[in-house]
């Protein structure tokens, strides 16, 4: 049923997006560097590295994603019923078969990852299929599904390299200004212009990065549910593996902030308590308003 995918071309172009504006940030800051150092080859050197960068993110970035969550591949032998449950919604979505991995963690969550549907990959953690039955498997599952349906798992895993890049290269150039100011002369205005923004870039990159992964998470996890409510025409296992998924205040030892909008919940629960600003700035809608969708679509029909 691959007529439920409504966004395919919305986020291919996204992904298309961010590799030129990464290519843009990246070019730009190989220009400065090559001014502050007089040194025209460094923004050669940008351009050559951007390329590869861009490159890499989009055909090995799957493959770093589940080695940062330490995720182990399954057979069907290993693991039958959640091999027969992807391998029966993939019928229903008309995708192909994708990976199935586990990650051994006791909080219940999962993601999916891949350039598109050919290469895609379903990650659960051991907790997930301890915890729930089979219905709300099956709804966290076809959620998962929805997001390669979608193609919004090409922007999600693209955005893990290159967002963490840009973080490690603010550390970098701002440590490279300053410096490069101290070398210089107190009276050089070009190298006090140079430290200025450095400093900026250093502030403004882990912003730029908390509201990217925003914008890449919140609307297509409602679009996840709404698709995979479609698959199962069960709109009640989704809600209710929800509740029980966001009850879970089992922290996660593989949680990392470059990966955490891939996750179907925040990865990050049980660790501190949540202040108001770090709820606003969440990668991930409040699970009250997409159970309260998810039953909404109960109601209406």
């Amino acid at each position: 049923m691959p007529t439920i995918y409504t966004h395919r071309d919305s986020n291919i172009r996204k992904t298309w997006t961010l590799f030129t504006v990464f290519l843009i940030v990246i070019i730009g800051v190989g220009y400065l560097f090559s001014y502050v150092y007089e040194s025209p080859e460094i923004l050669v050197v940008a351009v050559v590295f951007s390329v590869f960068m861009s490159f890499t993110s989009y055909w090995q970035s799957d493959k770093i994603v589940l080695r940062m969550a330490n995720a182990k591949p399954i057979s069907k032998e290993s693991h039958r019923e959640l091999y027969n449950l992807v391998e029966n919604l993939s019928i229903t979505a008309g995708l192909p078969m994708p990976r199935v991995y586990v990650v051994h963690e006791t909080a219940p969550n999962a993601f999916a990852t891949g350039r598109d549907p050919k290469h895609a990959t379903v990650a659960v953690t051991s907790g997930l299929l301890d915890k729930l039955n089979k219905t709300e498997l099956e709804g966290v599952l076809a959620h998962e599904l929805s997001h390669i349906g979608n193609r919004d798992i090409l922007v999600s895993t693209v955005a893990v390299v290159l967002v963490g890049f840009i973080a490690i290269l603010s550390d970098v150039f701002i440590r490279s200004t300053m410096f490069s100011g101290r070398r210089k002369s107190s009276d050089n205005r070009a190298g006090m212009i140079m430290l200025l923004i450095g400093i900026a870039f250093s502030i403004l990159a882990p912003v730029s990065v908390k509201l990217l992964q925003l914008a890449i998470s919140r609307k297509r996890e409602f679009l996840a549910d709404a698709s995979g409510v479609l698959l199962t025409r069960y709109p009640e296992g989704l809600a209710s593996a929800l509740k029980k998924i966001s009850q879970d205040q089992t922290p996660m030892s593989v949680a990392k902030n470059s990966t955490s909008h891939l996750w179907i919940d925040n990865p990050f629960k049980g660790k501190k308590r949540e202040s108001f600003f770090q709820r606003i700035l969440s990668t991930h809608p409040p699970i009250e308003a997409r159970i309260k969708a998810l039953l909404g679509e109960v109601a209406r029909g």
